[in-house]
């Protein structure tokens, strides 16, 4: 329930009132008891409240019979979520989103009025004879999610050509966690000051992913991405309307997980984005516990740091605000790119210098000696680039 202020209050509205039900299982027609929708309009009308938010998915005919009953608007969470994110989005490819994921969960919902999207596709000679207003609208949405699914796959395609241009030899960190637990803080860290992604002590704060390059110790270079942040129940439309931003997260070599320590409840937090990178595929992946907020945990709970080492081997515990426990984490990091890659020394014919060449891209090069007829080259090599490493030397063999 304090989760769901939160999410009021970054939507714009004071929370005046909060009720909780126990039921076996929720009443099919008002989700509450009779009885208790009844206490809850006594607090509408005194209270004069506006809005009533509630914390699970409500079916069409629960909004529907709840609206009338309150004669209020009536949110649910994932509704109260995705106008969060309408609210946040900047760029075109998160409107496109959001837009996407709005109308896929109004469809089923739809019990007004839609026709302002005719003016965006088509709207002249659409209704058939005899067709009902709600049809109309309903055809009208669907011809606009179609629209909006295809500009989805033309931004995917930018982002693979995108990728694709990306050096081979830089190591890809993307930074996953729950919402405002601090990963557009540690990339704004991590990129010691060529990094000014927007940071709010709020939910959502930012949903775009956004790569920077982090300079590590020796010379070794790497990309780090910040991607949008998880929460319990996060509707399932928006993680899929949001897979051109996660797969940032699928592509990704090493996973910084990023965990506010101070929050009560971070346990779960911990277990929700699990599951989530489960969804996505991405749960084997390499991964560092970045523990946050160190500064902010209260000293009856220091305990836990010494539980959280023990439970996770690559776990790291910072203040990404006042960068406390950064060097330590970019050892970290260094470390676990190097368990990920090998090491071997080739020996290149002069006549294939163009193969040494790839090498450098596809590899860390840390010693390079000629002769009269071969380069030897000692590199490590990422086991993503393994086979075409291999491939790169059959060809010169």
């Amino acid at each position: 329930m304090n989760e769901l202020a939160l999410l009021a209050d970054t939507a714009g509205a004071d929370v005046l009132y909060r009720m909780t039900q126990e039921r076996t299982t929720p009443d099919g027609a008002l989700y509450l008891g009779k009885g208790k929708v009844e206490e809850l309009k006594r607090h509408v009308d005194a209270l004069e409240i506006q809005i009533a938010i509630f914390d699970d998915e409500l079916t069409p005919v629960q909004l529907r019979n709840l609206e009338k009953e309150l004669n209020i608007k009536v949110l649910d969470r994932s509704s109260l979520i995705l106008d969060i994110f309408a609210s946040r989005a900047r760029t075109r490819e998160a409107k496109t989103q959001i837009e996407l994921a709005q109308l896929e969960y109004l469809l089923p919902r739809l019990t007004r009025a839609w026709t302002h999207l005719s003016k965006q596709h088509g709207g002249i000679g659409t209704k058939g004879p005899g067709e009902t207003q709600i049809e109309t609208d309903r055809r009208l949405v669907k011809t606009r999610i179609s629209l909006l699914k295809e500009k989805l796959v033309a931004i995917e395609q930018q982002h693979a050509t995108r990728r694709s241009g990306r050096s081979d030899e830089l190591t890809r960190i993307a930074l996953v966690g729950y919402t405002n637990a601090g990963k557009s803080s540690l990339l704004n860290t991590l990129a010691a000051g060529d990094s000014n992604v927007f940071v709010e002590n709020r939910l959502f704060a930012t949903l775009d992913a956004t790569t920077r390059g982090v300079e590590f110790a020796h010379g070794r270079r790497a990309l780090v991405t910040d991607t949008v942040g998880f929460i319990r129940k996060l509707p399932p439309k928006l993680i899929a309307s949001f897979r051109t931003t996660l797969s940032e997260v699928q592509e990704a070599d090493v996973l910084l997980h990023v965990v506010d320590i101070a929050n009560l409840q971070f346990e779960e937090q911990i277990e929700v984005v699990n599951g989530t990178l489960q969804e996505l595929g991405s749960h084997l992946k390499p991964t560092i516990m970045v523990f946050n907020k160190l500064d902010a945990l209260d000293d009856d709970r220091k305990y836990l740091l010494a539980e959280m080492r023990a439970r996770y081997p690559h776990a790291v515990f910072i203040s990404a605000q006042r960068g406390i426990g950064i060097e330590r984490l970019k050892s970290e990091i260094e470390k676990v790119i190097t368990e990920s890659s090998f090491e071997l020394t080739v020996e290149i014919p002069m006549a294939h210098y163009d193969i040494a060449s790839r090498l450098y891209e596809l590899g860390e090069v840390s010693e390079r000696v000629f002769s009269e007829t071969h380069v030897r080259l000692r590199l490590r090599v990422h086991v993503r680039n393994k086979e075409r490493v291999e491939r790169l030397l059959a060809a010169a063999a």
